[in-house]
């Protein structure tokens, strides 16, 4: 067993965990963080990504042992102390981009890293940016117009399907 310590939302945590033991596996069951999905556990659906230091990752692609000492933000960090949703979550939810919710972790969190990224991006670099997480309810429209509304870009124009 391993102690790793590392920064989660902006509270101190730490745990002993296993030298396999995957980055989603600490959060959900060390920390008790389940908005952090596990969908493929093989990087290919994109529901578990978090964000390492700044950076968007595939959390069931990184051991917890390589967050050892890391800054890392989950989902559960997202919204303001009280509760109230954040631009991009308030986006999702006024332009229905979400249905079962399953993927809708991991797509504010990649959103939130490409808005980072590029403040204001065209529809094509953020249907190119979500590339890497699967959505099978929403056919990926809304999600694409909620990311274009939290980027403070009129919306109007985007037609719906």
């Amino acid at each position: 067993m391993t102690q790793v310590k590392m920064t989660v939302n902006g509270k101190a945590a730490s745990g002993e965990v296993e030298g396999r033991t995957l980055l989603v596996q600490f959060l959900r069951e060390n920390l008790g963080l389940t908005g952090t999905h596990v969908g493929c556990d093989t990087s290919q659906c994109g529901a578990c990504v978090v964000h390492v230091n700044g950076e968007a990752v595939k959390s069931c692609s990184m051991l917890a042992v390589e967050a050892d000492g890391a800054e890392v933000a989950t989902i559960e960090g997202q919204a303001a102390p009280d509760g109230t949703l954040n631009t991009i979550q308030q986006a999702f939810q006024d332009h229905h981009g979400l249905q079962c919710g399953f993927c809708t972790p991991g797509m504010v969190m990649s959103a939130a890293a490409l808005l980072k990224e590029n403040p204001k991006p065209t529809e094509a670099e953020v249907r190119h940016y979500l590339d890497g997480n699967i959505c099978r309810c929403t056919g990926y429209h809304n999600i694409v117009k909620a990311i274009m509304a939290a980027s403070g870009q009129d919306v109007g124009a985007i037609a719906a399907e």
